[in-house]
């Protein structure tokens, strides 16, 4: 059974960081293409960052570029989003998702992933 967990959302204050955690579990990320995205109340799901672990592609939204980077720990079957400069427009549920091919383009099209976590909620606010 393939499963994705989210966790390290919190309250932030802006400019402050924190580090998101997507354990994978029941596969491994060889071959995938794994995401985080994010909804926040009243908005469409969007992408954040994702990439394709077997090729090291990365794909990130222009608002978040140079301040969230998403990496992989193979050993861990974790994939991280380190978030820094956080924003109150950063507030939402974070997602992490999962699709079982090598995406080359487009990476971060949520329609384009199959399995998804239950979320963690990331609050930036003073």
């Amino acid at each position: 059974q393939l499963h994705l967990v989210e966790s390290g959302g919190s309250l932030v204050q802006p400019g402050g960081s924190l580090r998101l955690s997507c354990v994978l579990s029941g596969f491994t990320a060889d071959g995938y293409t794994i995401g985080w995205f994010r909804q926040a109340p009243g908005k469409e799901r969007e992408g954040v960052s994702c990439i394709s672990s077997s090729t090291g592609i990365t794909d990130y939204k222009d608002s978040v570029k140079g301040r969230f980077t998403i990496y992989r720990d193979n050993a861990k079957n974790t994939v991280y989003l380190q978030m820094n400069s956080l924003k109150p427009e950063d507030t939402a549920v974070y997602y992490c998702a999962a699709v079982p091919r090598r995406l080359l383009v487009r990476l971060c099209v949520a329609e384009r992933y199959e399995h998804w976590g239950q979320g963690t909620q990331v609050t930036v606010s003073s």
